[in-house]
């Protein structure tokens, strides 16, 4: 699958585990613009729940996440 959504950062948090994924990705939609898009990389399945939650309770928009091969990609847009 090809990067199908266009992001202003990206953040590799491939081998940390719950919540560390999250927390990094937070830190970092906090030096973004709103509007911006932030691409996370996680290997941690937990992720997944994790990144659901978080943007809708931030209300950041989720705008893509892919699975592939145990890796979870995520797509952010800042509120």
């Amino acid at each position: 699958m090809t990067d199908a959504v266009q992001c202003d950062a990206e953040l590799d948090a491939s081998g940390l585990n719950c919540p560390l994924p999250l927390l990094k990705a937070k830190m970092e939609l906090n030096r973004l613009q709103a509007g911006a898009v932030l691409k996370v990389i996680a290997t941690d399945a937990g992720s997944q729940r994790d990144f659901q939650t978080f943007a809708r309770l931030a209300g950041h928009a989720l705008l893509q996440e892919t699975v592939q091969g145990g890796v979870y990609t995520y797509w952010l847009r800042k509120a």
